[in-house]
């Protein structure tokens, strides 16, 4: 999809970091330690094409994941999967310091790391449907070495065969210290997993939704379509969704067009017109009329924004 920003559209924007190192497209470390606005997301939203790591030493930072609100706190790590649509909304004034690394799909391959290993690490109790986890502080000392050992690693050594060899291993050794580590909390807290057939069916309504919202929103916008989906009544549904998020399904539905609009006009290269026939209006006076009615300019007026 062109609308996916790729790892090599975000190294530019990556170097206004305090530390900053990338091998190719496959990956970007960056270490923020500011006040400033950051800029890697201020431009609005943006889908990513890899998974990328947030983890938080000081200050707070707020954003959306797939529509998703997260505040990112000391001792807090944030993981996202590939095509995850993010959207810096805050960050708090005063000291801040957090690394990101950003990993591109083929580098995971390249790793023999699947990405859906990452789906085993267990459920929050926060409940989101992502992984953003409090850590120890022993182990955010230990995920800050291996953050570091990757930037060395990129910085200092000359061989490229080498240095793709071992960021392979750290990387690889990142992953399974975070289950591991997350895995520990879960066990210390009394908090296992609970297995998906004994949680409560509205609850996996609400995960099935966004998961079918997520494959299906440039295409559907309306609510019996993912009911039918899901074998349920559009008035259940909107019940379900309603009693969750605070929201009805219809809006979730419009929230996830409009970010991906957004992203679009911004990121893809396409005109308005392109735009609307990729989310499957009719035309593009109807996509600026509904775009217009959500956010309140015009898609023209966003793209001069």
């Amino acid at each position: 999809m062109n609308n996916i920003v790729n790892l090599s559209q975000l190294v530019d924007i990556s170097r206004y970091s305090k530390e900053f190192s990338h091998l190719a497209d496959d990956y970007i470390f960056s270490h923020f330690h500011s006040s400033t606005e950051f800029p890697p997301f201020s431009s609005g939203p943006i889908k990513i094409d890899g998974i990328s790591w947030m983890l938080c030493y000081e200050g707070n930072i707020s954003l959306n994941v797939n529509l998703e609100s997260f505040s990112v706190h000391k001792n807090m790590l944030l993981l996202t999967n590939p095509e995850s649509i993010i959207e810096i909304k805050e960050v708090e004034s005063g000291p801040v310091d957090f690394y990101t690394l950003f990993i591109s799909r083929e580098f995971m391959r390249d790793i023999n790391l699947d990405v859906n290993i990452l789906s085993t690490i267990p459920r929050p109790k926060n409940g989101h449907r992502i992984p953003c986890i409090e850590i120890s502080p022993e182990d955010a000392a230990l995920f800050r070495h291996y953050f570091e050992l990757l930037h060395h690693n990129t910085t200092r050594n000359r061989d490229d065969i080498y240095v793709r060899s071992i960021a392979r291993c750290i990387i690889a050794a990142l992953c399974y210290q975070l289950i591991q580590s997350a895995r520990d909390r879960a066990d210390a807290e009394k908090t296992e997993t609970v297995p998906a057939e004994t949680r409560p069916r509205r609850n996996t309504y609400v995960d099935d939704f966004i998961s079918l919202l997520h494959q299906h929103h440039r295409s559907q916008r309306s609510v019996s379509f993912y009911a039918s989906k899901l074998f349920i009544s559009p008035k259940y549904l909107s019940l379900v969704i309603k009693k969750a998020t605070g929201k009805s399904a219809a809006e979730l539905i419009d929230e996830f067009v409009i970010l991906e609009a957004k992203n679009l006009l911004r990121f893809s290269g396409k005109n308005i017109q392109q735009v609307a026939y990729e989310l499957n209006f009719p035309n593009q006076s109807s996509f600026g009329k509904y775009f217009k009615h959500l956010t309140g300019m015009s898609p023209s007026e966003y793209q001069r924004t």
